[in-house]
Formats: C-alpha cells, sequence, structure tokens
C-alpha cells in the first residue's frame, strides 16, 4: 500500500467500531474487512467468519478477494498487525456475500442503484433529474445546482472534444484536467481538493459559484481552442488546456485585483450552506425583532 497513507482512522457504524485508511495518493478509503463483518453478522469470532468466507469466495473464482490487500492496523490489544483491508467497491461486493439481515439494506440499496443505472442508460434525462433531486436534498440551491449542471455539459463537451482528439480517457484526461486547473486557479486537481479540506468529495460541489463559473470558462475555452485548432495527441492537447485555462486565469486575477480578495477559498459545501444558514436565521431574528 502506499507510504502517503493514514492508517487507523476510525469511523462508526450503529456504535461499533472499523478502522479505517485514506490513500491520498489513489484517493481513496480503504476498510478493514473484518471490523464490516464483525458489525453485519454479530459474529464471536469475526477473523474466523471472514477466513471461511474469503475461502469460499475464492473457490467460486470471486476476484473480489484476490484484489484485497493486507494493511497493518492497530487491534484491539494495541499492537499494529496485518489485516486485510477492502475498497467500497470491493466491500459492496464482499457485503452481497454475506447471509445475515444487517446486510440485506445493502443488497437492496445495491440493486436499487443497479436499476436506476440501467434506466438511465435507456432515457439519460433521468439522470439529470436525479442529480437535481440529489443536489437539492443536500441543501443546495436551485440556482447553484441549475449552474452544476451546467458544468456538467461543458465538461462533457470537453472529453467528447478530447476524444475526437486522441486523448485517452482516464490518465490522459487526468493530466490536461490538472493542466486547466494549474492554469486558472494555480492548483492541480489534488492540491486544489486538499487546499479546500477534501478526500472523496467531488471538487466542483465545493466550489463557490464563482469558482465554478471560472472553472466553467476554463474548459469551455479549451474546447472552444480544441475546435478551432484540431489539435491530435496529449502533448498538443497539453498546451491548448494550458492556454484555455490561462483565459479564467486571466479572468480570476482581473477579479482579484478589483476585489481585493480571492476567488480560490478553503471554503467547501459544508462551510457554505453553513454560511447561507447563518445568513437566513440571522434575517429571521432580524424580522422578529422589528415586528
Amino acid at each position: 500500500m502506499d507510504e502517503k497513507m493514514q492508517n487507523d482512522q476510525i469511523q462508526l457504524f450503529e456504535d461499533q467500531r472499523i478502522r479505517t485508511a485514506w490513500d491520498a495518493q489513489q484517493e481513496e478509503w480503504y476498510f478493514s474487512v473484518v471490523d464490516v463483518v464483525g458489525v453485519l453478522t454479530d459474529s464471536k469470532d469475526p477473523t474466523a467468519y471472514w477466513r471461511k468466507l474469503k475461502q469460499r469466495l475464492k473457490e467460486e473464482g470471486n476476484q473480489t478477494v484476490t484484489n484485497c490487500h493486507g494493511l497493518k492496523m492497530t487491534a484491539a490489544d494495541g499492537k499494529k498487525r496485518m489485516t486485510d483491508v477492502a475498497n467500497t467497491e470491493q466491500l459492496l461486493r464482499i457485503i452481497q456475500s454475506i447471509p445475515s439481515p444487517k446486510a440485506e439494506p445493502f443488497k437492496v440499496w445495491l440493486a436499487q442503484v443497479g436499476r436506476e443505472r440501467i434506466e438511465e442508460t435507456i432515457d439519460p434525462e433521468q439522470a439529470i433529474d436525479r442529480a437535481l433531486e440529489t443536489y437539492l436534498k443536500k441543501g443546495y440551491s436551485e440556482e447553484w445546482v441549475h449552474q452544476r449542471l451546467l458544468s456538467i455539459r461543458i465538461r462533457n463537451e470537453l472529453t467528447d472534444e478530447w476524444q475526437k482528439r486522441g486523448v485517452e480517457k482516464g490518465r490522459e484526461y487526468a493530466i490536461l484536467t490538472n493542466e486547466i486547473s494549474r492554469a486558472w486557479s494555480g492548483m492541480t486537481t489534488r492540491q486544489y481538493k486538499q487546499f479546500k479540506g477534501l478526500k472523496k468529495e467531488n471538487l466542483r460541489d465545493n466550489m463557490s459559484d464563482l469558482e465554478l463559473v471560472l472553472n466553467m470558462l476554463a474548459e469551455a475555452s479549451t474546447t472552444s481552442i480544441s475546435r478551432a485548432e484540431q489539435p491530435q495527441g496529449l502533448e498538443e492537447n497539453r498546451k491548448v488546456a494550458q492556454r484555455g485555462g490561462r483565459i479564467a486565469g486571466n479572468a480570476r486575477k482581473e477579479l482579484e485585483q478589483e476585489t481585493g480578495g480571492p476567488v480560490v477559498t478553503h471554503e467547501n459545501a459544508h462551510t457554505l450552506q453553513a454560511l447561507i444558514t447563518g445568513v437566513v436565521e440571522d434575517a429571521a431574528e432580524w424580522t422578529e425583532e422589528k415586528t
């Protein structure tokens, strides 16, 4: 496992401890499989339970078990011991194999998600409707949500353009995204997330209106330049990404000169929503005092 992994963080599920580790390099949470098995099965010996389940899954040819990593975590006696850990996808696959009433809600949820993804493949508009509903439930304003959905469309147009220009999905998309981000914000995507105190959360979901607008400007500018010049391959597209990002970067610098304050801040979705809530509550109190 990566040396930058932060071990022995504790998460609670039904008041029971689950040891976790955050891999900053892979941007992935890992969970102690034995701890999760113990929570879901109420087994007196979750280690033995997991050993038997692991053997059965291997015999069935389940690749999830084969791909599980071992990691040193603090045991109940305070000593560091190797234990199997799984990322979110691997863990959900293991949970599907656990015959337990406590595991049933997870299985129902996975079936529901699978059904929704199939429906969205048939009718993509449903994905937009669900995204809108999810953002509103999380407490985002309707205006911010519509702006966020627009940013998704602009991002999709950019990745469609990259695909036409011979850029490979995955690593090369990430490289170009970092170039755009660095050119307009001064930080790579990972640095930006660390700056805002994020881990697995989506960076765009934690941007203010101004940050989101400038990010859209950077990506839309990159798409426009690419369509005009038709670059081919990673290196040519890297230069276009830098130029597109610089357009938004210049706008950011000019705005900061005019306002005297930074556009890119530490504020994330939690702090931004808390700020909005505070303003609303203050306004309500002021109204009550005046009436």
